[in-house]
């Protein structure tokens, strides 16, 4: 579907917004945005006059497809607890895309979701990013493996002390994730060995090939870290290994800002409406966003649905406002902050010439949480519109 979308109030997350401009989506990507663009031929026009146009919304860590709307049990696909250790676990082989809630994330303006498993694990699988439309996960997905989950903190002991298995105490949580991460450098050197001489290749091993790819910084570390001693570990453990990460939760970090700008660390932080359900999480604090955003970082706030139903981000991100936050700060915290910690900015996150054509209509400012959104576009194709 080939769009012109005229007289919009635009935030494009790019630096240059418009008070009235236009869109031109042609086919699955943004073609040009401008003060005034000329209607071509045989293109729909949507005249937005007194609506607020920006990027889809990206949530940079979530569950959704993992543990199903409504389903219980049954729907519950995101915890393996029978090995503290399976990053050969792939969320795309556990999603469900005819979940509830891929409808409600995108009729709310979320297009882009980052999603995998849960945190039971030292080492729990590989997250994959997916636009939030489609018959088929394939379908769907942007980047998979987009990152391997890590998890530190109370989830890991709870489950395997349970179980009287290690981990049951943070000290076993690291020494698996270093042991993990040992085994894939000695995997590595057998492979090195092996392509020089193929009688020493070893037995492939699933396991440890994409932890190989994590030693590489091919793709990152995406470390569950709630109390400011388990973001330490995390940032000690990937400093030891030279690797890249994320601190997902991160929900201490406004009491370590000091030591997150040394490491120029990537944050994500969240969830931030929810009660505290367990002691790591006594600090948890809607102050946090704006404490870090104010000190420099780039900050991506996320509903780890369904803890937060994912339709309710840009309702997080008005509350961040409420406690200090920039409000443009907030909004790229949702859009641009998350595409590009996340390593998905060349196609999501802003409205730019060549990017995605995911585009968002608001019958008023997104953060206003009595706004509604009247056309929802997923490369290019119209997924919602009001009636």
């Amino acid at each position: 579907m080939d769009v012109l979308i005229k007289n919009g109030r635009i935030l494009t997350m790019a630096g240059k917004d418009y008070d009235k401009g236009d869109i031109l989506i042609e086919g699955t990507k943004i073609k040009k945005v401008a003060e005034h663009i000329d209607p071509p031929e045989n293109f729909e026009v949507i005249d937005a006059q007194g609506m607020w146009v920006m990027p889809g919304i990206v949530d940079a860590h979530c569950h959704i497809g993992m543990w199903e709307d409504g389903i219980g049990e049954e729907g519950a696909d995101g915890n393996e607890m029978t090995d503290p250790v399976t990053p050969h676990l792939r969320a795309i082989d556990g999603i469900n895309p005819d979940d509830n809630s891929f409808r409600e994330a995108r009729e709310h303006g979320v297009t882009t979701v980052v999603t995998g498993p849960g945190s039971a694990n030292v080492i729990g699988g590989q997250f994959a990013a997916l636009k939030t439309y489609g018959r088929r996960v394939d379908d769907m997905v942007i980047k998979a493996p987009l990152a391997v989950k890590a998890a530190l903190g109370e989830n890991p002991k709870r489950v395997y002390g349970g179980q009287h298995k290690a981990p049951s105490t943070r000290m076993a949580t690291a020494a698996i994730l270093r042991q993990a991460l040992i085994r894939a450098q000695e995997y590595r050197r057998k492979l090195e060995l092996g392509k020089k001489d193929p009688d020493k290749m070893p037995d492939r091993d699933i396991k440890m090939e994409i932890l190989v790819r994590v030693l590489n910084r091919e793709i990152p570390l995406k470390i569950h870290a709630h109390r400011a001693d388990d973001i330490l570990t995390a940032i000690r453990i990937a400093r030891e290994f030279n690797i890249d990460f994320t601190l997902d939760h991160c929900t201490e970090g406004h009491r370590i800002v000091d030591f997150l700008l040394e490491e120029n660390a990537k944050v994500i932080v969240g969830p931030l409406l929810t009660e505290r359900s367990k002691v790591e999480l006594k600090n948890l604090t809607f102050k946090a966003p704006a404490i870090l955003s104010r000190a420099g970082l780039k900050v991506a706030i996320m509903t780890d649905h369904p803890v937060i139903p994912i339709q309710y981000l840009p309702v997080c991100a008005s509350i961040a406002v409420r406690e200090g936050m920039d409000e443009m700060e907030a909004l790229k915290a949702i859009t641009i902050y998350p595409a590009q910690i996340t390593g998905l900015d060349d196609r999501v996150g802003s409205l730019e010439e060549g990017k995605d054509a995911d585009v968002v209509i608001f019958d008023g400012h997104p953060l206003d949480v009595r706004s509604r959104t009247q056309w929802v576009f997923i490369d290019g194709n119209p997924v919602f519109r009001r009636e």
